[in-house]
């Protein structure tokens, strides 16, 4: 399959524009406009959530950038300068997802929003994104599985065919994509039912966790602590767990069903 969408656009030798970057962006466009869409429901800007993004997309590439050189420093111990060469590949997502919540946390504090108010407005947008953005694995012909040894299963989307290994392999980056999409769902449905905060954040943590952490013991190209150890596994545990904790003060604790300040009184509503 080629990696390029267009070759030579318009005649200009040498200028094309890879799938990668085609599938990456239109996660996060659609991701956006949902975003918008549901913070116009609950009485917000739609400047609330472009500024937000604007921000949060660098600070996230950089966080995804430094989980992936922090476990593969033996890549780059000898030559530094190729941490900025982010061409070669190299981005982790859980670093990108960590790098997004802080900004958040800042973002909310200074718009005077409820932490908790302010994630549930992102978290169906980021795991859309999530979604979409798995296909670039597929053109990249990356984050696959063990190989395939029944021939009766050497058919998509159970597995995928690595060119570059001439096998077939488990089609990983499609399970997760298709987990996120039934996630994407249910984080939907419960919005309709209930506007608790943190509700969404706290099955995301849950559902998200438990899904990667499935998924990434079939994935031969792990980051790991040590061997045996994988590094995303490690923090699927630790998301699982506390999601189960929020999801618990959340359904114990009386919480308030939006945002103490009407978004018409706080600056939070716009930028």
């Amino acid at each position: 399959m080629s990696r390029y969408l267009v070759e030579n656009l318009f005649g200009i030798d040498g200028f094309s524009i890879a799938w990668y970057g085609v599938i990456i962006a239109t996660g996060m466009l659609l991701g956006m406009a949902l975003a918008i869409h549901r913070a116009r429901r609950q009485g917000f800007k739609a400047d609330l959530i472009v500024d937000y993004l604007l921000i949060t997309i660098p600070v996230a590439l950089v966080f995804a950038r430094l989980y992936y050189v922090v476990f593969e420093w033996q890549q780059y111990a000898a030559d530094p300068i190729r941490i900025l060469a982010i061409r070669e590949g190299g981005l982790a997502i859980y670093g990108g997802v960590i790098g997004g919540i802080l900004t958040a946390w800042w973002y909310s504090r200074r718009h005077k929003i409820l932490f908790l108010v302010f994630t549930d407005l992102l978290v169906p947008s980021l795991v859309l994104g999530q979604a979409i953005g798995r296909w670039g694995n597929f053109v990249n012909q990356e984050a696959f599985g063990n190989p395939i040894v029944d021939p009766g299963f050497r058919f998509f989307p159970f597995g995928v065919f690595i060119d570059r290994l001439g096998e077939w392999h488990q089609a990983t980056f499609f399970y997760e994509s298709a987990w996120n999409f039934c996630l994407l769902t249910v984080l939907l449905l419960i919005s309709r039912k209930s506007r608790r905060p943190g509700i969404l954040l706290a099955t995301y943590f849950l559902g998200y966790g438990t899904g990667r952490f499935l998924i990434e013991g079939l994935r031969t190209d792990s980051l790991y602590l040590i061997p045996g150890i994988r590094v995303s596994q490690m923090l699927s545990i630790g998301l699982v767990l506390l999601g189960a904790l929020l999801l618990i003060l959340i359904l114990r604790k009386k919480a308030p069903s939006q945002n103490p300040e009407s978004p018409s009184d706080s600056h939070g509503n716009g930028a």
